[in-house]
Protein backbone atom coordinates (compact mmCIF):
# COMPACT_ATOMS: atom_id res chain seq x y z
CA UNK A 1 0.00 0.00 0.00
CA UNK A 2 1.20 3.09 -1.39
CA UNK A 3 0.83 6.19 1.19
CA UNK A 4 -0.56 9.69 -0.08
CA UNK A 5 1.37 12.45 0.06
CA UNK A 6 -1.39 13.85 2.56
CA UNK A 7 -0.95 10.54 4.40
CA UNK A 8 2.61 11.38 4.47
CA UNK A 9 2.35 14.67 5.82
CA UNK A 10 0.05 13.59 8.47
CA UNK A 11 3.17 11.07 9.69
CA UNK A 12 5.07 14.90 9.53
CA UNK A 13 2.50 16.59 11.26
CA UNK A 14 1.61 13.40 13.93
CA UNK A 15 4.61 12.21 14.67
CA UNK A 16 7.64 14.88 15.65
CA UNK A 17 9.68 17.24 18.03
CA UNK A 18 7.88 21.01 17.30
CA UNK A 19 11.42 22.03 16.78
CA UNK A 20 11.59 19.82 13.33
CA UNK A 21 8.40 20.66 12.41
CA UNK A 22 9.50 24.68 12.83
CA UNK A 23 11.96 23.59 9.55
CA UNK A 24 8.62 23.82 7.09
CA UNK A 25 9.56 20.45 5.77
CA UNK A 26 6.67 19.24 3.57
CA UNK A 27 5.97 16.17 1.31
CA UNK A 28 6.20 16.55 -2.21
CA UNK A 29 6.10 12.90 -3.32
CA UNK A 30 5.95 9.53 -2.01
CA UNK A 31 6.40 5.79 -3.45
CA UNK A 32 6.89 2.57 -2.50
CA UNK A 33 10.51 2.80 -1.22
CA UNK A 34 11.03 6.61 -1.67
CA UNK A 35 10.10 10.08 -0.36
CA UNK A 36 11.40 13.54 -1.36
CA UNK A 37 10.75 16.23 1.30
CA UNK A 38 10.97 20.46 0.59
CA UNK A 39 12.73 22.14 3.41
CA UNK A 40 12.02 25.86 2.44
CA UNK A 41 15.05 28.60 2.56
CA UNK A 42 15.04 30.17 5.77
CA UNK A 43 17.66 33.09 6.91
CA UNK A 44 16.86 31.28 10.39
CA UNK A 45 18.73 28.22 9.18
CA UNK A 46 21.77 29.73 7.56
CA UNK A 47 24.98 30.04 9.01
CA UNK A 48 28.05 32.61 9.13
CA UNK A 49 28.29 33.61 5.01
CA UNK A 50 24.64 32.87 4.13
CA UNK A 51 24.66 29.32 3.07
CA UNK A 52 22.13 26.73 4.74
CA UNK A 53 23.50 24.85 7.64
CA UNK A 54 24.28 21.45 7.85
CA UNK A 55 22.74 20.65 11.05
CA UNK A 56 19.13 21.57 9.43
CA UNK A 57 20.29 19.29 6.37
CA UNK A 58 20.90 16.46 8.60
CA UNK A 59 17.69 16.91 10.94
CA UNK A 60 15.96 17.28 7.23
CA UNK A 61 17.36 14.07 6.02
CA UNK A 62 16.90 12.03 8.95
CA UNK A 63 13.10 13.37 8.72
CA UNK A 64 12.80 12.28 4.83
CA UNK A 65 13.95 8.77 6.10
CA UNK A 66 10.90 8.36 8.48
CA UNK A 67 8.76 9.12 5.70
CA UNK A 68 10.52 6.81 2.77
CA UNK A 69 10.64 4.08 5.66
CA UNK A 70 7.28 4.78 6.75
CA UNK A 71 5.89 4.51 2.83
CA UNK A 72 8.04 1.22 2.57
CA UNK A 73 6.12 -0.38 5.18
CA UNK A 74 2.98 1.07 4.22
CA UNK A 75 2.45 3.15 7.15
CA UNK A 76 4.14 4.94 10.33
CA UNK A 77 5.59 2.40 12.89
CA UNK A 78 8.29 2.80 15.73
CA UNK A 79 11.81 3.42 14.69
CA UNK A 80 14.66 5.25 15.61
CA UNK A 81 18.11 6.40 13.82
CA UNK A 82 20.67 4.08 14.21
CA UNK A 83 23.61 6.01 12.15
CA UNK A 84 24.16 8.40 9.65
CA UNK A 85 26.60 9.69 7.79
CA UNK A 86 26.37 12.96 6.14
CA UNK A 87 28.98 14.51 3.69
CA UNK A 88 28.24 17.90 2.25
CA UNK A 89 29.50 19.14 -1.46
CA UNK A 90 28.11 22.47 -2.02
CA UNK A 91 26.81 25.47 -0.53
CA UNK A 92 22.90 25.95 -0.34
CA UNK A 93 21.90 29.79 -0.95
CA UNK A 94 18.66 31.38 -1.45
CA UNK A 95 16.89 28.42 -2.43
CA UNK A 96 14.97 25.50 -1.35
CA UNK A 97 16.36 22.37 -1.05
CA UNK A 98 14.62 18.70 -2.24
CA UNK A 99 15.95 15.86 -0.28
CA UNK A 100 15.00 12.61 -2.37
CA UNK A 101 15.08 9.63 0.39
CA UNK A 102 15.02 6.18 -1.07
CA UNK A 103 15.01 2.77 0.76
CA UNK A 104 17.88 0.47 -0.21
CA UNK A 105 16.88 -2.23 1.75
CA UNK A 106 14.03 -3.03 4.18
CA UNK A 107 14.63 -5.82 6.96
CA UNK A 108 12.85 -6.98 9.35
CA UNK A 109 14.65 -5.15 12.01
CA UNK A 110 16.70 -2.36 10.10
CA UNK A 111 16.16 -0.51 7.19
CA UNK A 112 18.82 1.30 5.05
CA UNK A 113 18.46 4.57 2.98
CA UNK A 114 20.20 7.00 0.73
CA UNK A 115 19.17 10.84 0.92
CA UNK A 116 20.83 13.10 -1.83
CA UNK A 117 19.71 16.90 -1.30
CA UNK A 118 19.62 19.24 -3.97
CA UNK A 119 18.96 22.74 -4.23
CA UNK A 120 15.95 23.33 -6.12
CA UNK A 121 16.75 24.35 -9.87
CA UNK A 122 19.78 22.40 -9.42
CA UNK A 123 20.68 18.76 -11.14
CA UNK A 124 23.89 18.82 -8.70
CA UNK A 125 23.63 17.48 -5.21
CA UNK A 126 24.45 19.61 -2.40
CA UNK A 127 25.01 16.69 0.39
CA UNK A 128 24.68 13.15 0.49
CA UNK A 129 23.37 11.03 3.94
CA UNK A 130 22.96 7.77 4.91
CA UNK A 131 20.70 6.25 7.12
CA UNK A 132 20.73 3.14 9.29
CA UNK A 133 17.30 2.68 11.07
CA UNK A 134 16.03 0.17 14.08
CA UNK A 135 12.69 -1.07 13.44
CA UNK A 136 11.70 -2.07 17.10
CA UNK A 137 9.12 -5.06 17.54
Amino acid sequence: MTLTTAEANKILADNFAPWVLDLGLAVQEVGDRHAVLRLPWSERLAREGGALSGQALMAAADTATVVAVSAARGGFGPMTTVQQSTTFQRAITGADVLLDARVTKLGRRLAFADITMSAEGSEDPAAHATTVYALPG
